[in-house]
């Protein structure tokens, strides 16, 4: 719960940080920090660098890869929005992951899927296509032109979704049950190639007061919330954590409207209505599979 009250603030903040520095120097910022944050954290507990060579290879490589995809794709898709308007669309596009995260456990998980999963997906899909096609006719016509206008944007925070959806259920499958995790080396690491993108990529960088403080506070937010989701992933009730993060996106609608001073349409709700009540209609028709319950 507390991971999904920081990550409805993400948004906004790295928006407004990457209109100032770069979407590729916000990115690298947040990241570099963040990591050490949670390295010197790590070492104030007591605990040693070197347990991260006795993780699974699967999780320590696979779940590592994943997770530096997915910042490195959502970074560029909040800095490739056309303006604040369409990072609202973007965002939306991104809290498919709810949805896909439960799709993905069927089969990575063994999970079974009951009778409201597709009409469940469909309305999580609808909502999001509600909103990107704006105030046009809802048609195929309608939101082929509006990905057309800026497509690579949409395909990153797509392809930012996929991305988490599958860390969320890896990382329980092939971390140790009840082990530590490398979310800290993750983190540094999603920072370091933020980096090497930002050298090969000129962008305009403005450092002053405001980025300074927006960088340093969206580091320890995102330090802490993805510490905080990863224990949630290995430990906790994946599907009661997951349920709770479908209020994700309504949370980040609010937060990035007051924070980025846009006024959202009704079109925008509506979308963003029908994607909590799909991804919400998903958990319900997911639960275990009876034959993995009884072995």
């Amino acid at each position: 719960m507390g991971a999904i009250v920081l990550w409805s603030c993400t948004f906004a903040v790295a928006r407004s940080l990457s209109e100032q520095v770069g979407p590729l120097t916000a990115g690298a910022a947040v990241y570099l920090i963040g990591g050490c944050v949670c390295l010197l954290r790590r070492g104030l507990s007591g605990k040693a660098t070197g347990g991260l060579l006795a993780l699974p290879r699967l999780y320590l490589f696979g779940c590592g890869s994943l997770f530096v995809i997915y910042t490195a794709a959502i970074y560029l898709a909040v800095g490739l929005a056309a303006d604040r308007a369409q990072l609202l669309e973007i965002a939306l596009v991104n809290y498919l992951w709810p949805t896909l995260t439960i799709l993905l456990a069927l089969p990575l998980l063994r999970k079974r899927g009951g009778p409201w999963l597709l009409p469940g997906t469909a309305l999580a899909v609808m909502g999001v296509c509600l909103v990107m096609t704006q105030g046009d006719q809802v048609s195929w016509t309608s939101l082929r032109e509006h990905l057309r206008e800026n497509p690579l944007a949409y395909l990153l925070a797509l392809a930012a979704a996929v991305a988490w959806a599958l860390y969320s259920n890896l990382a329980r499958r092939w971390a140790v049950p009840g082990g530590g995790g490398a979310v800290e080396f993750f983190l540094l690491a999603s920072g370091l190639v933020l980096l090497g993108l930002r050298l090969l990529v000129a962008e305009p960088t403005r450092w002053g007061l405001r980025p300074v403080g927006e960088a340093l506070g969206l580091a320890f937010a995102t330090a802490l919330g993805y510490i905080l989701w990863d224990v949630a992933m290995r430990r906790g009730n994946l599907l009661l954590v997951v349920a709770l993060s479908y209020f994700t996106p309504l949370f980040s609608t609010v937060v990035s409207c007051a924070y980025l001073r846009v006024t959202p349409t009704p079109r925008l709700w509506l979308g963003c209505i029908l994607l909590v009540c799909g991804s919400f209609l998903t958990w319900r028709s997911v639960s275990d599979n009876p034959a993995r319950v009884r072995a």
